[in-house]
């Protein structure tokens, strides 16, 4: 049996976890700053660095109490070494850096990404070859595995990220901050009383959500210079609806060219509602790919994903040393 210790604080939230042998999960400690960052309309990189330093202890030590395992059963210490918030990865980097140094044990860097697409593994086993849409606030990508510590991306936004777009057009329609699961919600009211154009780019997988964003603010100014009134759940639905149009054709066409064995859903809009009822109604064109959706505790960020993640980068003699930094920008293995 393996044991992994992993470390998670990229963004918001400070979490540890410990995880046996990359799927079954002893304890998964969660401490959320959204009621503070919601204060603000989005996430305050500095005040979000020093909630980390408040609470990383505390975290840490209720998950190693709540896995039934001490730290000398621990065979490696699995962090987020990026993508992120360089203040807030740090803070996660120093604590992981420390624990390894003072309990003898491997570091184990972590790209984030990398830890929502192994999220799934608490599902189903992976099977290769694998796509995965990988879909949040910073990243919209397609990663096609050959295999099982081998990722290239295929396509990817060339502006805004799909959670990105979310947060800005609730930000418009004044529906607050998270906006993903406000519009999700709201949409689930409203119908396509709007049209929005669907967002063209040059690479065959790629996606561009910039241009709708602009498009949403451009209908509700057309409609007040009217002396009409917003139907905001009608805007809401429209335009998600046209976002997950483009995210979800780009993602067929993928599998359509790939021909993987398995697709995989990855990173926080993986929790959205509509996306999750429309991709198993989709892939039934492709009965020979299997669909796996994470677990919705999974969508949101955590340390249990990073020690999935963990335990295959360490098979595959992945290590970090005590010169490890943080990377706000770290791309995936293999990529340029």
């Amino acid at each position: 049996m393996r044991h992994i210790l992993a470390i998670e604080s990229s963004c918001d939230e400070t979490a540890c976890a410990v995880v046996r042998d990359g799927k079954e999960i002893l304890s998964n400690i969660v401490s959320s700053q959204i009621n503070v960052h919601t204060l603000y309309g989005g996430v305050v990189p500095e005040v979000a660095s020093r909630i980390h330093v408040e609470n990383i202890s505390a975290v840490i030590k209720e998950a190693i109490d709540r896995s039934g395992v001490t730290m000398e059963d621990i065979d490696a210490i699995a962090f987020t070494q990026g993508p992120g918030l360089i203040g807030s990865l740090h803070v996660g980097v120093m604590a992981a850096k420390t624990l390894a140094w003072q309990f003898d044990k491997p570091l184990v860097p972590v790209n984030h990404m990398c830890g929502h697409i192994y999220a799934n593994r608490f599902v189903s086993e992976l099977t290769f070859p694998l796509m995965a849409l990988v879909v949040s606030g910073g990243h919209t990508q397609l990663v096609f595995m050959e295999d099982e510590w081998d990722f290239k991306v295929i396509g990817e936004t060339t502006d805004d990220a799909i959670g990105e777009a979310y947060d800005k057009v609730s930000r418009v329609l004044g529906l607050g901050y998270p906006g993903g699961p406000a519009i999700d919600k709201i949409a689930r009211q409203g119908s396509l009383r709007y049209k929005l154009p669907l967002p063209k780019t040059h690479g065959r997988f790629d996606f561009s959500f910039s241009g709708l964003k602009t498009a949403v603010l451009q209908l509700i100014q057309r409609e007040e210079r009217k002396g009409e009134e917003i139907n905001v759940a009608d805007l809401a639905h429209c335009f998600q609806e046209t976002a997950l149009s483009l995210l979800t054709s780009r993602t067929l066409d993928a599998v359509g060219e790939y021909k993987p064995k398995m697709l995989v859903l990855a990173g926080g809009v993986a929790a959205n509602s509509r996306l999750r009822e429309l991709l198993p109604e989709l892939m039934k064109k492709y009965p020979e790919t299997k669909l796996v959706l994470p677990p919705m505790f999974c969508c949101t960020d955590n340390a249990a994903m990073i020690a999935a993640a963990g335990e295959v980068a360490l098979r595959h003699g992945v290590r970090g040393s005590f010169d490890c930094a943080a990377d706000p920008g770290l791309l995936m293995p293999g990529e340029e």
